[in-house]
């Protein structure tokens, strides 16, 4: 844990630097009277972003919950908003592709995938094999990502308004402390445990809260929560079971039918971008628990 935390501030810190850089270029962008106005651009970063901002003005937040960026539709007055914001922060493309074609060259834009200041993991097989040359951008789930991405968002927010900028950096410090208190609870429970806890997933969605909780994918049901499993995928997973009973997390609750075939199992539906929750902390304990008592 000690090597991640000292990986992360290291690493913000040249991302930091980045930031600052590209927000002074940024600054002589010429834009309308609503200048102070930050956009983001999917809900868990919309959450991270509250988090900053708690006690001041929100952020705009491009896409609804639910609309992680693999999916949705951008909105005229979406476009308006990117186009009159001082900044729009987003993932990238890797991630949100239906928000690309307005924001990949758009001069007051900025991608956190293009900042090499988180951890990443390859995208994996329904077998669990990494993928090569991939990645897997559901990256906020893991804690040291989301105490990252709040530190960077406190800079842009302070570059948009800065007679907040006291405000952002004490509410980026407390989200981390608060974030650790969580993270060492379920770290200490692990200790206790102290073995690793098998799952399956629907699909391959979870992967950076597997530390956090001492997890191990096995397999995944399909590529795509919008893909049926094939019947060969889930005859390799009722021989590869290590557990009699497995938990599967999935994004959605899964048809009886299919549920049937992998008996016996227990589920418990967990929505990728959080977008059952009104903070991220609650958000992510509350994924944390229910993945955990499923598991356990």
């Amino acid at each position: 844990m000690n090597a991640i935390f000292s990986y992360s501030q290291r690493s913000f810190s040249i991302l930091q630097r980045l930031l600052i850089t590209g927000l002074v270029f940024l600054g002589s962008y010429s834009i309308s009277a609503q200048a102070a106005t930050v956009s983001v651009s999917n809900y868990p970063l919309f959450l991270l972003s509250e988090a900053v901002t708690e006690g001041a003005p929100s952020a705009n937040r491009l896409l609804q919950a639910g609309e992680v960026g693999h999916h949705g539709s951008v909105s005229p007055s979406d476009i308006k908003a990117i186009q009159d914001s001082k900044f729009v922060v987003w993932f990238g493309d890797k991630l949100e592709n239906n928000l690309a074609s307005n924001l990949k060259d758009a001069p007051n834009a900025i991608a956190l995938f293009d900042f090499d200041a988180f951890n990443r993991h390859p995208l994996r097989d329904v077998k669990g094999k990494d993928i090569e040359g991939t990645l897997d951008p559901h990256i906020w789930s893991d804690p040291e990502n989301a105490k990252a991405i709040t530190r960077a968002l406190a800079v842009i927010h302070s570059h948009a308004n800065p007679q907040y900028k006291d405000l952002y950096q004490a509410n980026a410090k407390k989200f981390a402390q608060k974030l650790d208190n969580e993270v060492a609870a379920f770290q200490q429970k692990s200790v206790q445990t102290n073995h690793m806890k098998p799952y399956w997933a629907y699909h391959d969605a979870y992967q950076y809260i597997e530390d956090s909780l001492n997890l191990t994918l096995i397999g995944s049901l399909s590529p795509d929560h919008h893909l049926a499993p094939k019947a060969s995928q889930l005859r390799w997973l009722n021989e590869q079971r290590p557990n009699k009973q497995m938990c599967l997390v999935s994004p959605s609750q899964p048809a009886k039918g299919l549920l049937a075939k992998l008996q016996p199992i227990k589920t418990t539906v967990q929505a990728e971008d959080m977008s059952s929750s009104d903070d991220f902390i609650s958000g992510w304990k509350s994924m944390a628990q229910q993945i955990y008592q499923c598991i356990s």
